[in-house]
């Protein structure tokens, strides 16, 4: 039996010698003929066997001479056809064909195991039968994949598996680098990332997030899929040819987040810095997966040491953006108490910021000051579960960057020549606040009682500007105009609301009040208790003064007419001097308080 098993071997592989005829130098039996293919390895198995038996009886024969020289031939035969499967076979072994072929390869490994047959190995019927849907490439890529596994198996088992990894090697390792070369995938320094331009920046921050994707689910995925395939028999030649392959390309990939964290910080980098962990972030477990093998665990300690610098940067841009806020020293003042530039630019930072909720929470939880969270701790209910502690975390510091807004706002106010435009412009600046908060995700975590809270501030300070503003006009009129008075002294208050109308009217046609409804309000208010009590006064008393000549310039304004005056406020129409002066007097600053503490 032994003796039939090695001639029957040394007619096949003497057929199939790469140094014999010129046909068998350029033709490949896997490519020429499966079904001889088969048989070529099952003939290797059973000069293997035939070999061990031999060796087992201590057997110096020239038989087993002769079995060593086939099992040489053969293997180089083997090595051959290995080498031009993963060379001819490229576009049917890339990554994407690869990641599809592995519910195929499955499907066939799971009937060869049923069979328990060592000769069983897959053909191109049984690749047709596992799935109608395969595509053409599917099945070519499953077909090559079969083949290296069927290759691979019988040089390990023959102990020439170091010829055959080495090909893999080296022909893998070169298909890796050149699919991350062509995804913009590039060794970068430093040096190289501070020297770079926002829009080159921008550009390779993008090409990244979009490469990452592709690198992890189909180039690295296919690469695992295919050595687990290829080298099945084998962890440990499987482990050391995925390695090999991808780990120098994954450790590169994945160091370029983590030199971006290192680069010059700016406040609008962090929103890039956000998208690059939540990148990682949402594809660790794929990484993990994937570089599950010991040898590549320094890929995942590069991912890892990424998500820490990146979280890192971030804290430190957001403790620098607030400091920043603190520091804001423009004594410019805003004309007609509008909203300020920085209210403007803050409100729209963090209502970006607030887009990232996910990573926020990853970052900000258990880095929030104490101070911060017992300041504001009245806002917010206490957590009832992880989850939402995590998420009061995320609304402390929104919004405790909003207090320190609000608080740099107040000291703006100061500047304001006329105590009555810097609680207008306090008014203004909060209530765009409590909008931005209204229109975007910030309400999600500030919540209806930070806004309810919000909106009686402001609704104090328009009291407080109609107290300055209008109590000097309203003070003209008597308390109680229904007593009898003299006509001097009636004509006397006509003169002087005249006087206090106009003044009031001129100084406030230049003032703003940027919101709609705010600002009918306020004009709402100011009509009811000023038209009412001149209404009252004029009623009452102008009979007094029928007699009088020129009686339309001492009695300026009607009642009727008093309201179309009142429309034209807070529109901006006419700049008043009063609104540029960039120091409040010594007895205004007093007269104020703290407005901006909760």
């Amino acid at each position: 039996m032994m003796r039939e098993n090695i001639e029957n071997a040394e007619a096949m592989i003497t057929k199939w010698d790469p140094d014999g005829s010129t046909y068998t130098k350029f033709v490949f039996i896997f490519q020429e003929n499966r079904k001889e293919a088969k048989e070529f390895i099952k003939c290797i198995r059973d000069l293997r066997r035939a070999m061990h038996f031999m060796v087992s009886e201590n057997s110096v024969s020239d038989q087993l001479v002769l079995s060593q020289n086939l099992m040489q031939i053969a293997m180089k035969r083997l090595e051959k056809e290995f080498y031009q499967i993963l060379t001819a076979n490229r576009r049917y072994l890339d990554p994407e064909s690869v990641s599809k072929s592995s519910r195929t390869l499955a499907q066939s490994r799971s009937r060869s195991s049923e069979s328990d047959n060592e000769d069983c190995v897959g053909s191109e019927e049984e690749f047709q039968m596992a799935g109608e849907s395969v595509s053409e490439v599917e099945r070519l890529s499953d077909l090559a994949i079969s083949n290296l596994s069927l290759i691979a198996d019988c040089m390990i088992s023959s102990g020439y598996g170091k010829e055959c990894v080495k090909i893999y090697k080296i022909i893998r390792k070169s298909i890796v680098d050149e699919e991350l070369y062509h995804l913009g995938i590039k060794q970068y320094t430093s040096s190289m990332i501070n020297k770079t331009n926002s829009e080159i920046f921008e550009h390779r921050i993008k090409n990244w997030l979009d490469a990452i994707k592709i690198a992890i689910k189909t180039l690295f995925h296919g690469e695992r899929v295919l050595c687990d395939h290829v080298f099945s028999m084998s962890n440990t030649i499987r482990e050391s040819c995925f390695t090999s392959a991808t780990k120098e390309g994954a450790i590169n990939l994945f160091r370029f987040p983590e030199l971006v964290a290192k680069s010059k910080r700016s406040p609008d980098k962090i929103f890039q810095l956000m998208d690059l962990y939540e990148c990682i972030s949402d594809l660790w477990p794929e990484i993990e997966s994937i570089f599950s093998f010991e040898s590549v665990s320094a890929v995942k300690l590069q991912a890892l040491n990424s998500l820490q610098k990146l979280g890192d940067s971030v804290r430190i841009i957001l403790s620098e953006f607030e400091s920043s806020i603190q520091k804001n020293s423009s004594k410019t003042l805003v004309p007609g108490g509008g909203i300020h530039p920085l209210t403007i630019s803050v409100m729209n930072y963090i209502s970006l910021l607030a887009n990232y909720s996910v990573v926020l929470t990853d970052i900000i939880t258990d880095s929030t000051p104490a101070t911060q969270s017992l300041l504001l701790e009245s806002y917010f209910e206490s957590p009832k579960s992880d989850h939402e502690n995590q998420k009061l975390a995320i609304s402390v510091r929104l919004a405790w960057i909003i207090l320190v807004l609000l608080c740099k706002l107040d000291a703006k106010a100061e500047l304001y020549n006329d105590i009555a435009l810097s609680y207008l412009f306090l008014a203004n600046n909060l209530q765009f606040a409590i909008d931005k908060v209204r229109a975007t995700n910030l309400k999600f975590f500030l919540g209806d009682d930070w806004v309810t809270k919000h909106e009686k501030k402001v609704k104090q300070y328009a009291a407080n500007y109609e107290a300055m503003a209008w109590n000097k006009v309203l003070s003209t009129l008597p308390e109680n105009p229904n007593d009898f008075m003299y006509s001097e002294t009636v004509k006397g208050c006509f003169r002087q609301f005249n006087l206090a109308f106009e003044d009031a009217y001129r100084k406030q046609t230049s003032w703003v009040v940027p919101d709609g409804k705010l600002r009918d309000e306020i004009k709402v208010s100011i009509a009811k208790k000023l038209v009412g009590a001149y209404r009252e006064f004029y009623d009452t008393n102008l009979v007094t003064l029928s007699g009088e000549k020129n009686l339309e310039v001492l009695v300026r304004f009607d009642p009727d007419n008093l309201g179309n005056y009142l429309s034209d406020l807070f529109l901006g129409t006419a700049l008043s001097g009063s609104s540029s002066s960039s120091h409040s007097s010594p007895s205004s600053s007093q007269s104020r308080v703290s407005r901006c503490l909760p």
